[in-house]
């Protein structure tokens, strides 16, 4: 039996591990990409990677024998754990200055105290991480999500103790959705602080039977349809409506929504019955996604011609999914857009990043 001594068993030593993806084959037929600097029109751009994932060793060590669940096998395991020296040559080599590290949530099923004590190490080992490489490194905390009190004062302790970006969570916390009320204090205070929260989907468990066979379709179906049913409660529920400054950032290009969006603007229209009267929006469906963030893991360029045809260049920003080598070029996919002007291209790298997270563009 794979137990959590035997899963660990070998890896690479470091502070911290990351995870998600699967390398397309047909990257192996890519040239290499570019390297830093980047640089647009003559002048140097900061590239973020808003999209780049960790687990804190002691923190994943709580979970015993659950550690082959919480990490399915996937290429780039051995670089799973941050040895801080070869995480910047990677960065280096795929033309990143910082990434923003976030953890996808494993543990909204744990009781109060467990799921705090795992919240606590990882916001203050990726502090640590951060703080040794500010100019490298920045980070999405971690919440007790099934717990909105505790994740209300976790959520105010990173931002203003630990100096985190805002914080990272799933697609829902074990089948609820984030237009629960129940949820609306973590919001206010993900509002008031300025703070940004990365939706990065864990799966649609309910479809699992479907998903069963070949190509990894738990994943490859599952985890965008997972990010597109959390953005499509928060805009029909109202939710954005009450948290119209409430900073939103989807992974994986928002997973399907901005590919089939304007059917959200006639359900209503087709199907009354099928909408609450009480609930009035303030604006179309569509035109909420223009006040929400996406990163630009949609692989090609017409996929990212079309994502900043929909929610605007101003809402996109670089997304790998390193350590996992979903997208192996992120900055050569942005300059292969030609659909993009050289001032978007420069918004896409880093100027969007920057900006929401309240950081220097340069």
């Amino acid at each position: 039996m794979t137990t959590r001594r035997n899963f660990l068993k070998g890896a690479v030593t470091g502070l911290a591990f990351c995870s998600c993806g699967m390398l397309d084959a047909a990257h192996a037929q890519q040239p290499g990409p570019r390297q830093l600097p980047v640089m647009v029109k003559g002048k140097r751009i900061k590239t973020i990677d808003v999209h780049a994932h960790c687990i804190i060793r002691e923190a994943l060590d709580l979970m015993g024998d659950e550690v082959p669940r919480i990490l399915p096998p996937t290429k780039g395991q051995q670089e799973h754990f941050i040895v801080v020296e070869n995480r910047l040559k990677a960065m280096d080599a795929m033309g990143i200055d910082m990434e923003v590290l976030s953890i996808n949530p494993f543990w909204y099923r744990k009781e109060r105290d467990l799921a705090a004590q795992i919240v606590k190490l990882q916001n203050e080992k990726l502090a640590e991480l951060c703080a040794s490489k500010p100019d490298r490194f920045a980070a999405f905390a971690s919440l007790s999500l099934q717990y909105p009190d505790l994740a209300v004062q976790q959520l105010e302790d990173a931002v203003k103790k630990q100096g985190m970006r805002g914080a990272a969570i799933g697609g829902n916390v074990v089948g609820t959705d984030f237009s629960d009320p129940k949820f609306h204090p973590v919001w206010a205070k993900a509002e008031e602080l300025g703070a940004v929260l990365f939706i990065h989907p864990q799966g649609t468990v309910e479809l699992a039977a479907r998903f069963k066979g070949n190509g990894w379709l738990g994943n490859t179906i599952g985890n965008p349809l997972d990010t597109t049913i959390a953005l499509q409660h928060l805009i029909f529920e109202g939710t954005l409506d009450k948290f119209p400054k409430l900073k939103v950032l989807a992974a994986h290009g928002g997973g399907y929504l901005g590919s089939y969006a304007p059917r959200s603007d006639h359900a209503c229209f087709v199907s009354p019955q099928n909408c609450d009267p009480d609930i009035q929006l303030k604006k179309k469906p569509t035109e909420y996604l223009n006040q929400l963030y996406f990163d630009s893991l949609v692989f090609t360029p017409e996929a990212l011609r079309h994502l900043v045809a929909q929610v605007g260049a101003s809402q996109i920003m670089l997304g790998t999914d390193h350590p996992i080598p979903w997208e192996d070029h992120p900055v050569d996919h942005v300059f292969a857009t030609d659909s993009l002007n050289d001032q978007q291209k420069a918004a896409i790298l880093g100027g969007n990043a920057a900006r929401m997270l309240g950081m220097k563009e340069s």
